[in-house]
């Protein structure tokens, strides 16, 4: 071992609370780093594989009634590749023990062979018999939430009958990874089910026979999504086609892909913090060693070691500190990873869990921490190699102190002593007071980071739930009612009030911009449900107008007078 390394060594040992100290800051911001790109690689390979071994569909498109011999058009469109046609109705379920209504979404499966699409996979149980047309296989997390079991029985309401379903077995599906009610905001496992009956039994029940509601597609590999949706939706627009999409506009895989975006957005910013304020302790540390060991600085010179020696010494202390900090950050973020999957496999519902970190993630946290590190500490290791041996064996030149411009201004009489020393310290060493500054900045914007969610989400539970939405109650149909029917329903019981409002998809463009949206329709003066912003309260709706939410207004770049092209599926309608 050489003299300089002994030194290294005997000066790590002797720094071993402040050595201690930086590492952990640097492995802080390499585990969080790490566990994001870990997390994303897992999220993401898992999903692909789970896609891929159950054929999760590339187009998705419902209707009103389709007959079944449009799906061989449908497969004729250039650049599909499977086509398989299903009926999704909802239903009304009375769970034992639980005292709400439930919604559930019943979709059909088909009667001979498997799903060609979106193939179920099945946890407990087995598919439903064709023979049998009660049974039903309901999604696992709905089956958790109410102990559901194969072989118990519920209650449900098809189409206004009420019959006895047996639960078979129960699944998780592509589709459903996120499952989420229509226009709910979380997932409710309690209040929102996901169910699988025989195709034939789904067909009476909804009076569908020969029929169809609802297709997917699984497309080729080069294939235009675009031209097929738009050949697909002239096909179903004299059956009530609402408007195929492609599958990043799928409510599940939505949500999982956007999930995925803010681990990307969480991977750039929070470790950033970290490193920057391991930057300048590092900074600090070796600056401050620097100025303690002048003389043996210039002694080392004058032995004749040269300025690349002296440089790669204290060079070699920050690439020590960095490296125990990366190789504790990446046990820690190896351990953060795996745990911050196992939580989106359980909020997400995927069947398996495929945690196989490869070195890239590893590599570039490394990479990323030494670079702070080296970076904090370059200007300070600068200063020593370039120290000339006669200026290092002498004490440091004291500082030249002369009057500022402050001290010649009539506001320095009128400060205390205290205050004109911390005026002239920060104008004398303006970068030094910048850095503390930009270091306590950092703090305070970790703490407001984390605590301002809990502000965030009461304040749009407010505006959402509070100011926005005044009703007790919402009833949904499967069909269009008259609207004298609302006045039905303010003569029950403990009703004071009751408004029809109408939902219709559509696709909203504004110039080449085109955003896929759901239109609601209110009536004038609307009290239960009005049209509400946050900076001027309740808004009117002109008669023949259209108001845009602020971000879909963003999206489409429309200003308050310009006019947006409202599309119901394939029928252009143009608001005034």
């Amino acid at each position: 071992m050489s003299s300089l390394d002994r030194k290294l060594v005997r000066e790590l040992w002797r720094l071993k609370a402040q050595v201690l100290a930086i590492a952990l800051v640097i492995a802080s911001g390499a585990a969080l780093l790490i566990m994001a790109l870990t997390t994303i690689e897992a999220l993401e390979e898992t999903t692909a594989a789970y896609y891929e071994r159950t054929r999760f569909a590339d187009v998705f498109a419902q209707a009103k009634r389709a007959p079944e011999h449009l799906g061989r058009d449908i497969a004729e469109i250039p650049g599909v590749r499977l086509v398989e046609t299903r009926i999704v109705e909802g239903a009304i379920l009375d769970m034992p023990g639980f005292a709400e209504p439930v919604v559930a979404q019943l979709l059909s499966l088909p009667e001979r062979g498997p799903e060609l699409l979106n193939a179920l996979v099945i946890r407990s149980g087995r598919l439903t018999d064709p023979a049998r047309p009660n049974e039903v296989v309901v999604s696992e997390p709905f089956a958790e939430a109410h102990d559901l079991k194969p072989g118990d029985s519920f209650s449900a309401v098809l189409r206004g009958r009420k019959r006895t379903l047996q639960v078979v077995g129960t699944a998780l599906s592509p589709e459903f990874v996120y499952a989420i009610a229509p226009g709910g905001l979380m997932p409710d496992d309690e209040r929102f089910g996901v169910m699988w009956m025989g195709h034939d039994a789904v067909t009476a029940a909804f009076d569908l026979k020969a029929s169809f509601n609802s297709v997917t597609l699984g497309l080729l590999p080069g294939a235009d999504e675009k031209d097929v949706i738009s050949r697909l939706d002239g096909l179903l627009a004299p059956f009530g086609g609402i408007g195929a999409y492609g599958r990043a506009d799928q409510t599940s895989n939505w949500f999982l892909e956007s999930e995925i975006a803010q681990q990307k957005n969480m991977s750039r910013i929070m470790p950033t913090i970290f490193l920057a304020v391991a930057a300048f302790l590092t900074n600090m540390v070796i600056a401050r060693l620097i100025e303690t060991e002048r003389h043996e600085i210039g002694l080392l010179k004058a032995f004749g070691y040269s300025n690349l020696a002296i440089g790669w010494h204290y060079a070699k202390m920050v690439l020590v500190i960095g490296t125990i900090g990366i190789l504790i950050g990446s046990l820690l973020g190896a351990w953060l990873g795996h745990w911050n999957t196992e939580l989106y496999t359980k909020f997400y519902r995927f069947p398996f869990l495929l945690y196989r970190p490869g070195p890239a993630g590893f590599v570039i946290a490394g990479a990323i921490s030494l670079g702070a590190a080296l970076a904090g500490s370059l200007a300070a290791v600068r200063r020593a190699a370039r120290l000339p041996p006669a200026e290092a064996m002498l004490p440091p030149s004291p500082p030249i102190y002369r009057r500022s411009w402050a001290s010649r201004t009539a506001l320095a009489g009128a400060l205390d002593e205290p205050s004109r020393m911390i005026i002239r310290r920060i104008i004398r060493w303006p970068v030094r007071a910048f850095l503390a500054s930009l270091g306590l900045a950092m703090s305070i914007a970790v703490l407001i980071m984390a605590l301002q969610w809990v502000d965030a989400i009461d304040a749009l539970a407010e505006t959402a739930f509070e100011r926005g939405q005044h009703q007790d109650a919402t009833v949904a149909f499967n069909d269009l009612l008259p609207i004298h029917t609302a006045g039905d329903y303010k003569h029950l019981p403990g009703v004071l009030a009751a408004e029809p409002y109408r939902h219709a998809s559509a696709r909203i463009s504004h110039g080449h911009l085109v955003e896929r949206q759901g239109i609601i329709g209110v009536p004038p003066g609307a009290i239960l449900s009005p049209v509400f912003d946050v900076e001027r309260g309740r808004i009117d709706v002109p008669p023949g107008g259209l108001v845009l939410s602020r971000k879909l207004a963003e999206l489409l770049q429309v200003s308050a007078p310009a006019i947006a092209w409202a599309s119901n599926s394939w029928r252009g309608a143009r608001p005034d």
